[in-house]
C-alpha cells in the first residue's frame, strides 16, 4: 500500500483552473477519475490529512501511486471529459450503476434480417429495442395481443431454420400470429415494416394505428366486405386493450423521465419512469455500490451521465424534462450537455407539488422496495453468506469459524427508560427465537459504556450458570422472549421421557460479540468478559459514523472495504439490533407514560388493579372504601386491602389526589 506523501505533487505545480484528474495504481491502471472547478483545492484535499479521510477515499489514495490532471476551458468541458474517461477506463473507485435485471422486457431484435419479438432479461444487446419492464404475466398477454395485429416473427432461430428448410410454417403461421417470412409469405422488407410498426406502437404512437384501422374498417363496410371489417374491428379492440393498460398520469403533452433514489451507507437504488404522452411507457432500475464519497447531487450527476451517455438509442429519446429528487452538481453544465445530445433544450427540475411530485413519490417507493429486495436476496444467498463470514473471520484474524454472532445495542432517551437488545445470527441468518431484551436500571443506566458492561455481564453470567448446571441445549426449543408472558424453565434435568427437558436461556455461547459503538463500548464489553473469566469469545464494535470496526484495546480501527460482504453482514446485524432495541424502548416508554396512584401499592399488579377499579368504578370511591369493603373486590385479600388503604391515605396526605392520566394524550384513565 503506497504512502500518499510519496507521490503528492507540489502545491505550486497544480493549476487553479477547472480540470479533470486521474489516480493511477502501481501498474498504471486508472482507479479513479474526478473533476474540479479548482484543481489545486480539490487535489490538496486528498493529501492534506489522509488519516482524516473517509474509509473509501482513504483506501483509494493508498491504492494509488500517482496522480495526473488535464486542464480544460470550462466546467462543461470537464463534465464531458470526466464522463469520457470513466467510460474508457472504468475505474473501480468510481460509482458504477448496474441495471436491475429483476423484470422482463419486451424486445424487438431490429439488428437481425428478420426481426424477432421476444421476452428478454439480462444484459442489453446492441440493435435491439426494449419496452417495459413488465410483470411476467402482463408481458406475455401484451405480446400475444399485439401479434394478431403486427404478426412479427417470434420463434427461435432453430424453429425458423426448420420451417425454412421444410417449406412449412410453424403453428403461429397457420393461426395468423406470424407473417411467416420463413416460407416467403412476406418479403424481408415487408416483415421489417411490421416490426417497425410494432415498435412505433409500443413507443407511444398507438392513436395513429387505431385511427388507420378505423378508416380501413369503414372502407370495408362501405364495400360490403363484412368479414374483413369484423377482423379489423377485433384488431382495434386488441390495440385499445393494450393502449389502455398504461394510465394517463400527467398531461398528454408531457414527455419526461422521472428519477428517484433510496440509499443507505453502502448502496443506493435508483428507479426511473419514462413518461411519454402523459403515460408511463417504461421503467428501469439500478443498484449502485457507493465506493466513493458521493453526495446525492453527485450520484444524480453520475446517473444522468451513464443513462444518457452510453446508450445511443436512449440519446435519441431524451425528453424535454428530466425530473430528479435533487438538483445534480454542475446542474447548468449537465443541462447544456444533455441539450447537445438531444439537439434541443432539456430542463432538469425538482418537482415540488402537483402531479409530477406525486409521481416522483411513487418512483421513490419503487426505489425503496427495489433496495429491500436486493438486500433480501443477497442476504438469503448461501454463497454470499459464506463469503461474508469468511471475509469477516480473516479480516478480524479470528481462528475459529463464526458459527454464531450476537450483537448488543443500547437504547434510551436522555438516560430514561434505558434498555438493551441482543440479536443472534447463526450461519449468517437471524435466529429470532434467541433474541433477548434487557431493562437497565440503577448505576448501570448512567451511560452507554456502563449499560453495555452490565448487559454483557448479565448475559454471560447466565451462560456460566447454565453451563454449571449442565442444562442441555435443545435446538429450536428456546422460548421466544418476545411473546408476552414467556418463561424459561430452570428445573434440573430429568430422565423421565414423558417430561419435557428444561430449556436453556443462555447456554449456547457466541463465537463473536458485536456491540454498537466505538472504542469505549468495545472496551467495556471486553472488560465484562474478562471479569467473568471468559476468554474464548471475541469482541468487536461497529461505529456507525464511518462504519469502522474496533477491537479491544486497539488505538486504530479495522477498515473493511466498502464492497466487503463482511462489512455488509456486520451492518445488517447492527441495524437489526438497533431496530429490536428501539421497539422495546418504545414499549417501555409508552407504559411509563401511563401513571396511576395505585401503581405504588406493594403486591397490587395490573390485573388486580383493573379488577379493583372495575368493582368500585372510580379512584374516588376506592379511597372512600374501608378495608372490609375493599376485600369484596375480586382477588383482594385483607392484607392487600390494608396495603391499598394505607397507600391511598399516605398519597392523600402528600397531596397526590390526581387520577391516573395518560401523559401522552392527557386522557383520564380512572375517574
Amino acid at each position: 500500500m503506497a504512502d500518499p506523501a510519496s507521490y503528492r505533487p507540489q502545491t505550486g505545480e497544480i493549476p487553479t483552473t477547472p480540470g479533470v484528474y486521474r489516480f493511477r495504481d502501481p501498474h498504471g491502471r486508472v482507479i479513479y477519475v474526478g473533476k474540479a472547478k479548482n484543481l489545486r483545492s480539490r487535489l490538496n484535499s486528498y493529501f492534506a490529512n489522509p488519516a482524516g479521510l473517509l474509509p473509501k477515499t482513504h483506501a483509494m489514495v493508498h491504492a494509488a501511486s500517482s496522480v495526473e490532471w488535464t486542464m480544460v476551458a470550462s466546467e462543461l468541458e470537464s463534465l464531458q471529459l470526466e464522463y469520457t474517461w470513466i467510460k474508457e477506463f472504468k475505474p473501480r473507485f468510481n460509482v458504477v450503476f448496474r441495471d436491475d435485471k429483476t423484470y422482463p422486457y419486451l424486445a424487438v431484435t431490429m439488428g437481425e434480417k428478420y426481426p424477432r419479438v421476444q421476452v428478454m432479461r439480462g444484459e442489453r444487446r446492441k440493435g435491439t429495442r426494449y419496452f417495459g419492464p413488465y410483470t411476467a404475466g402482463a408481458i406475455r398477454e401484451t405480446m400475444d395481443t399485439l401479434l394478431r395485429v403486427f404478426p412479427v416473427r417470434s420463434c427461435s432461430a432453430g424453429v425458423f431454420k426448420r420451417a425454412e428448410s421444410s417449406g412449412r410454417p410453424c403453428l403461429l403461421g397457420y393461426i395468423d400470429k406470424c407473417s411467416a417470412p420463413c416460407v416467403g409469405r412476406v418479403t424481408p422488407e415487408e416483415h421489417r415494416g411490421l416490426a417497425e410498426d410494432f415498435c412505433s406502437f409500443m413507443g407511444g404512437e398507438a392513436k395513429r394505428f387505431i385511427s388507420r384501422l378505423e378508416k380501413e374498417m369503414s372502407a370495408a363496410v362501405a364495400e360490403l366486405d363484412y368479414e374483413r371489417a369484423a377482423g379489423l374491428r377485433d384488431d382495434i379492440i386488441a390495440l385499445r386493450k393494450v393502449f389502455e393498460r398504461n394510465a394517463v398520469v400527467l398531461a398528454e403533452d408531457t414527455d419526461a423521465d422521472v428519477f428517484a433514489l433510496h440509499e443507505d451507507e453502502l448502496e443506493a437504488s435508483v428507479q426511473v419512469f419514462h413518461v411519454r404522452g402523459g403515460r408511463v411507457r417504461g421503467q428501469r432500475g439500478w443498484v449502485v455500490e457507493k465506493v466513493e464519497d458521493a453526495t446525492t447531487p453527485e450520484l444524480i450527476e453520475h446517473l444522468l451521465q451513464q443513462v444518457y451517455g452510453e446508450d445511443s438509442e436512449v440519446q435519441g429519446r431524451i425528453p424535454r424534462e428530466v425530473l430528479v429528487p435533487e438538483n445534480p452538481s454542475n446542474h447548468a453544465e449537465l443541462g447544456e450537455w444533455l441539450a447537445g445530445l438531444r439537439g434541443a433544450r432539456v430542463d432538469i427540475r425538482v418537482p415540488q407539488r402537483g402531479d409530477k411530485a406525486a409521481l416522483m413519490s411513487t418512483v421513490r417507493e419503487n426505489a425503496e422496495q427495489a433496495l429491500k429486495l436486493h438486500k433480501t436476496r443477497r442476504a438469503g444467498d448461501i454463497t454470499v453468506r459464506s463469503m461474508a463470514l469468511q471475509e469477516l473471520q480473516e479480516a478480524l484474524e479470528i481462528p475459529v469459524p463464526l458459527l454464531r454472532i450476537e450483537c448488543f445495542d443500547i437504547s434510551h432517551v436522555q438516560g430514561t427508560n434505558v434498555v438493551a437488545s441482543m440479536v443472534v445470527v447463526e450461519d449468517g441468518l437471524p435466529k429470532k427465537s434467541d433474541y433477548r431484551k434487557f431493562s437497565i436500571t440503577g448505576a448501570a443506566a448512567a451511560d452507554d459504556t456502563a449499560a453495555m458492561h452490565d448487559v454483557l455481564t448479565r448475559r454471560f453470567r447466565h451462560y456460566l450458570n447454565d453451563k454449571a448446571a449442565q442444562v442441555p441445549i435443545i435446538s429450536g426449543e428456546i422460548i421466544n422472549p418476545t411473546r408476552s408472558g414467556a418463561k424459561t424453565t430452570t428445573d434440573a434435568p430429568t430422565s423421565d421421557p414423558d417430561v419435557p427437558a428444561p430449556k436453556a436461556k443462555f447456554a449456547y455461547p457466541p463465537n463473536l460479540v458485536v456491540v454498537d459503538g466505538g472504542q469505549p463500548q468495545v472496551n467495556a464489553a471486553a472488560r465484562a468478559l474478562a471479569e467473568l473469566g471468559i476468554d474464548d469469545v471475541y469482541v468487536v464494535g461497529l461505529a456507525k459514523r464511518l462504519e469502522e470496526v474496533w477491537l479491544p484495546d486497539s488505538d486504530f480501527p479495522v477498515i473493511l472495504p466498502r464492497t466487503s460482504q463482511g462489512l455488509y453482514l456486520l451492518q445488517r446485524i447492527r441495524d437489526e439490533a438497533h431496530r429490536f432495541a428501539i421497539t422495546f424502548h418504545r414499549q417501555k416508554r409508552g407504559k411509563a407514560m401511563t401513571v396511576s396512584v395505585l401503581d405504588g401499592v406493594p403486591g397490587l399488579g395490573e390485573a388486580k388493579r383493573k379488577a379493583l377499579v372495575a368493582h368500585f368504578g372510580s379512584l374516588k370511591k376506592i379511597k372512600a372504601a374501608s378495608v372490609e369493603e375493599l376485600t369484596s373486590a375480586k382477588g383482594i385479600g385483607p392484607a392487600l386491602a390494608a396495603a391499598v388503604s394505607q397507600h391511598l391515605g399516605a398519597s392523600a396526605d402528600a397531596g397526590e389526589t390526581a387520577p391516573a392520566v395518560n401523559m401522552t394524550t392527557g386522557e383520564i384513565l380512572e375517574s
